[in-house]
C-alpha cells in the first residue's frame, strides 16, 4: 500500500482511539511535519470521516463524538474481488477523477476489514503487477482462487518457499516447491513468477491451474533488482514451442513489438559501437517459439520494415507464397459491369 495512504489510515486510527490529538504529537507519530497532518486530516474529511478541528494553544484534531466505522462484513471472495477490481480500474486508463474516486474507495474499503483480511489483501497488492493495459473486453479471466492467491502472495511478501500441486497446459499433474517472486496480470490470466529450483529454471504458473499452495518453513533470497512482469514475459517467450523461429528485422524493438509483443518475441537490438550510442540503422535480432507460422507473414508484412528469414525455411516458404497472392491480387483489375464473386465483401 502507498505510503502516503497507509499514514493516512494509521491517522485515523489514532483519532479514534479517543480524546484530542495535537498537531506537534499527531506529526511526530506520523513521522511527518504538520503541515502534512493537516493534509491527511482534510483527506479523512473528503472520504466522509468526521475529523473536528479544535483551534488555540491546546488545539488539534478528534473524531465527532460517537463517530465509529462499522465492521464490512466480506467474505475473502468478496473483498478480494473488490479491490481487484478498483485496482484492475486504475489500470485500464480511467480519467483522473475515477482514479482519485477507486483510491478512496480502496482506503474505506481497506480500513474497515478485519486485521487478518486486510493484512493478507495487502500482501496481494503489495506483489501485484501488470504486463500491460488490459487487452479490450470479450474474453474472461481466468480468475484465481483466493485460497491459491492469497497464501502465495503473503509467500510472495515474505519470500517463504511453496509447495503447489500443477495442472499443465497437457493435463499432466505434479507436485513441486517453487520459490515465487511476484504475482502478475498478463493477458486477462494470473501467473506467479518462480524459481523452479528441481529443474534449475524460472517458470511462469498460471494461478488457476494451480490446485493447493502449501507454505514452507525457511526463506529464500530473491535475486536483487527481480521484476516479476518482465520475467514472465521472457519465461512466455522462451517456452518449448514446436517452431523456433529466427529473423533480423531493420526497425526499433519498440516498432517490432507493436506487431510481436514481448510475451511472443524476445528482441535484442544492435550493440553500440565504440561504446558509443546504437547504430542508429542497426538490425534488431527477434528470436520466436510458436505452435504455427501461418500467421507470422502478414505480421512481418504490417511491420513494412526490411527483414531477414534466418529460420526456418518453412517460414521462408509461407512468406514467399504470402508475397505471390499479395502480387497476384494487385495485379488483378475489375471487369466493367461485372458484380462481385460470392463471399466477396461487397456481396
Amino acid at each position: 500500500m502507498p505510503r502516503p495512504l497507509a499514514r493516512v489510515l494509521t491517522l485515523l486510527e489514532l483519532l479514534q482511539s479517543g480524546g484530542l490529538r495535537g498537531v506537534p504529537e499527531l506529526a511526530d507519530r506520523l513521522g511527518v511535519d504538520e503541515r502534512t497532518v493537516r493534509r491527511y486530516a482534510q483527506q479523512l474529511l473528503d472520504l466522509d470521516v468526521p475529523v473536528e478541528s479544535v483551534r488555540g494553544r491546546y488545539g488539534g484534531y478528534r473524531l465527532a463524538p460517537g463517530f465509529r466505522m462499522p465492521p464490512l462484513m466480506l467474505s475473502d471472495d468478496e473483498a478480494l474481488a473488490v479491490l481487484l477490481g478498483l485496482v484492475a480500474g486504475r489500470r485500464s486508463g480511467l480519467t483522473t477523477a475515477t482514479d482519485t474516486a477507486s483510491e478512496t474507495a480502496t482506503a474505506k474499503i481497506r480500513r474497515v476489514l478485519p486485521e487478518r483480511l486486510r493484512r493478507r489483501l495487502d500482501a496481494v497488492l503489495d506483489t501485484l503487477a501488470f504486463t500491460a493495459p488490459e487487452p479490450p473486453p470479450g474474453r474472461r479471466a481466468a480468475a484465481p482462487d483466493p485460497a491459491v492467491l492469497l497464501p502465495m502472495a503473503d509467500a510472495v511478501r515474505h519470500h517463504r518457499p511453496v509447495a503447489i500441486r500443477y495442472t499443465a497446459g497437457d493435463g499432466g499433474h505434479s507436485e513441486r516447491t517453487v520459490h515465487p517472486y511476484g504475482i502478475v496480470a498478463h493477458a486477462r490470466k494470473w501467473y506467479v513468477t518462480a524459481l523452479d529450483p528441481s529443474a534449475g529454471e524460472e517458470r511462469g504458473f498460471r494461478l488457476d491451474r494451480v490446485t493447493g499452495v502449501r507454505i514452507l518453513p525457511g526463506s529464500f533470497a530473491p535475486p536483487a533488482g527481480t521484476d516479476p512482469a518482465r520475467r514472465l514475459l521472457t519465461s512466455l517467450a522462451t517456452a518449448p514451442y514446436r517452431h523456433e523461429v529466427s529473423l533480423r528485422v531493420k526497425a526499433t524493438a519498440e516498432l517490432i513489438h507493436t506487431r510481436l509483443p514481448a510475451s511472443v518475441a524476445l528482441v535484442t537490438e544492435p550493440p553500440p559501437i565504440d561504446g558509443s550510442a546504437p547504430e542508429a540503422d542497426g538490425w534488431c535480432r527477434v528470436a520466436l517459439r510458436v505452435d504455427r507460422l501461418d500467421w507470422l507473414p502478414a505480421v512481418l508484412a504490417s511491420l513494412d520494415r526490411p527483414f531477414v528469414i534466418e529460420g526456418p525455411d518453412e517460414l521462408r516458404a509461407l512468406v514467399e507464397a504470402f508475397a505471390a497472392r499479395l502480387t497476384d491480387s494487385a495485379r488483378r483489375t475489375a471487369v466493367p459491369g461485372s458484380q462481385p464473386a460470392p463471399g466477396h465483401p461487397d456481396t
